[in-house]
């Protein structure tokens, strides 16, 4: 309980609990992908292709969270755990 999550009340949280992340690689690789931690064979990987206005992850990391928004049920709670600033002063908006 003495990590991130376990502070933030995910353990004991009763939707789907999910995590994303973005890379970016140097030539213009870009990665995306999410995990359901309590069901870890749940799990989406993509490429994403490169921004055109330089090169930050902003664009992998809303792209594995769209994954798994789509992958998750709408019925269901989701609490999704990431470490982009941008993506989650975007969703707050």
């Amino acid at each position: 309980m003495g990590t991130e999550i376990g502070k933030l009340g995910g353990y004991t949280f009763q939707g789907t609990v999910t995590a994303g992340d973005g890379s970016n690689r140097k030539g213009g690789k870009m990665g995306a992908g999410y995990v359901n931690l309590r069901k870890q064979r749940i799990r989406q990987q993509r490429t994403v292709e490169h921004e055109e206005e330089g090169s930050s992850s902003n664009r992998p990391e809303l792209a594995a969270f769209v994954l798994a928004l789509r992958g998750t049920p709408v019925t269901k709670p989701m609490l999704y755990l990431c470490d982009n600033q941008a993506l989650l002063k975007a969703v707050k908006r």
